[in-house]
């Protein structure tokens, strides 16, 4: 069930020696979850449709131009096929705007004072309503800014189920890369006034039926997002905000192609709401970006990294990608080091995995292309999580790498199992419907095609295509597949949260393979809980052959008062 995660779970290398889920694609940006065969190996259930993104997010493959998909657990693939079940029930549609809210987050300095109602006009400050003149506006305002107080009351308190992270997912690119399997599309025009309408309208709609309060993270994927302009992500910010609460300080990322995202533009963004972006620099190689079919040089990935780290201080990602055909481990490390001098607090690291359908794995097949050594490539990402560590980097997830505490909220939702919102074609959501109690969660699959998705969104107020409900079990699967993932892995109060009568210990605690695993040291179970040693995050597929088979055991033995519960 993990395998709705995108990125998350990429091809076991026969050596073990590489984590599971590297690869190119493999941060939490829910653009499309699929189910992963890998993962469908290895809880022996076989593979059924996806039930929850790099999806995006989230999730193992390739990344896109923008440093996509992050894809949770990250980078995004596109569910196989994209085959539809039964269309849940329709609601009505949500208020929408279509033109861009006066609302500017703009970071640690708040918001900027609202523009004021003008009679008659359409208020940016409530999407879809009509302000009125004089006391009545007066009174209106009023009402507006009390039931804004009590929804941030609530959600400031509330249970987890309401509070989640969103994920919006921004679908056009300039072109293709060669090894991008993302669910993109290269347009011949947007019409990006009904996109933004769509985007509001869902976003709504989803916070109601979810009925969470408060948004702690928002992270726009693709596809580029930094195509889209700045009004349509402060459109999106403003509807969040009204819908629920969206807390001045919390994590607004943008993902980032070089070559759309020139310094005014970048400034722009931030005047929106944006105050993290994360640049998918992939290479500061010339030949290997063209290889990639990048649009951008390494001067133009170098250049844009000095712009956003000025803008955006302390909160700038990069991506670098690793295993490429051809590539060698000193330039690929001597390409590392020249980012250490150059880049912001937080790097991810992914391994391409080729992708059925794209260019590169096309060539490879037909032999015009040397297949990527997997032992240079595992070599590689031991290289360089050394260096990273070196140089004051905490490898805080398998892929992701941060120091001075800049470590990604948003994609940490995903590594904890927490709610989060779909937002766009193709995107994925996991979250509890209103009403459903607090631990029956369902993976949501967004329409994948960009105008069906809109015409969907425009009927019912959600393109939901698909809604897969999650059995116990499947959770606490995910819950260790994605907790293992992190350097704190699962905590015993984490694993509690959604499993109060099987802790740890007697899932694990007396299994023979797992105390060898304690023994070899890449594995520790003590008082803080569950988690992999520093060698152990780097074979994290093989661990979870072992783990995985353990839990399903242990859920089929438990009590017969559980059986009742599941």
């Amino acid at each position: 069930m993990l395998g709705a995660f995108i990125g998350i779970f990429s091809t076991i290398v026969p050596t073990n020696r590489l984590p599971l889920g590297i690869s190119a694609t493999s941060t939490p940006s829910p653009s499309a979850l699929s189910f992963s065969p890998d993962f469908a190996a290895l809880t022996g259930r076989g593979s059924r449709p996806l039930t929850g993104c790099k999806r995006g997010a989230v999730p193992p493959t390739t990344r896109c131009p923008a440093g996509a998909g992050r894809r949770l657990p990250g980078a995004r693939r596109c569910p196989a096929g994209g085959a539809a079940a039964a269309k849940p029930r329709a609601l009505p549609a949500g208020p929408g705007a279509a033109g861009a809210p006066s609302f500017r987050r703009g970071g640690p300095a708040g918001r900027a004072p609202r523009a004021p109602v003008r009679p008659g006009r359409v208020s940016a400050a409530s999407p879809g309503a009509v302000a009125l003149p004089g006391a009545r506006a007066r009174g209106w305002a009023a009402a507006a800014r009390a039931a804004r107080r009590r929804r941030r009351a609530e959600g400031a308190r509330g249970p987890p189920s309401s509070r989640a992270a969103l994920y919006v997912h921004w679908p056009y690119c300039e072109k293709r890369c060669s090894y991008c399997n993302f669910n993109k599309y290269i347009p011949r025009g947007v019409e990006e006034a009904a996109v933004r309408s769509c985007l509001v309208t869902e976003a709504q709609t989803l916070l109601r039926l979810s009925g969470v309060r408060r948004v702690e993270s928002v992270f726009f994927g693709g596809g580029t997002p930094s195509l889209a302009s700045p009004s349509t992500i402060a459109a999106v910010l403003e509807a969040v905000d009204q819908a629920a609460h969206l807390p001045a300080d919390s994590e607004v990322t943008l993902e980032a192609n070089p070559t759309s995202a020139p310094s005014s533009r970048l400034a722009a963004f931030g005047a929106a709401g944006v105050n993290r972006l994360s640049i998918g620099l992939q290479s500061l190689d010339d030949t290997e970006l063209q290889l990639l079919g990048r649009t951008h040089s390494s001067r133009d990935a170098l250049q844009t990294l000095a712009e956003a780290r000025r803008l955006f201080p302390g909160r700038v990602s990069v991506d670098l990608m690793l295993g490429l055909p051809a590539q060698q481990v000193g330039p690929w490390l001597r390409q590392l080091r020249t980012l250490l001098g150059c880049c912001d607090d937080h790097i991810s690291l992914y391994q391409l995995t080729l992708e059925r359908g794209t260019e590169l794995f096309t060539q490879v097949q037909r032999g015009t292309l040397s297949a990527p050594d997997p032992e240079l490539a595992a070599e590689m990402y031991q290289e360089g999580r050394a260096l990273l560590r070196d140089a004051g980097f905490r490898q805080y997830e398998v892929s992701n790498f941060a120091r001075n505490g800049a470590l990604s909220t948003h994609n940490w939702t995903y590594w904890q199992c927490g709610q989060y919102l779909g937002v766009g074609p193709g995107a994925h959501g996991r979250f509890a419907p209103q009403g459903a109690g607090d631990h029956t969660r369902e993976a949501r699959i967004q329409t994948l095609e960009p105008d069906n998705w809109m015409k969907e969104v425009m009927l019912f107020g959600h393109g939901t295509r698909r809604r897969i409900p999650l059995s116990k079990l499947e959770l606490l699967e995910e819950v260790l597949a994605m907790g293992l993932r992190t350097d704190i892995g699962i905590t015993h109060q984490h694993w509690q949260q959604f499993e109060p009568q099987l802790s740890l210990w007697d899932v694990f605690g007396a299994s023979q393979e797992v105390k060898a695993l304690l023994a070899q040291g890449i594995l520790l179970l003590d008082h803080r809980g569950l988690r992999c040693s520093w060698e152990g995050l780097a074979v994290l597929d093989s661990l979870l052959l072992t783990l995985l088979p353990r839990l399903q055991d242990a859920w089929q033995q438990r009590a017969p008062s559980l059986v009742q519960g599941e």
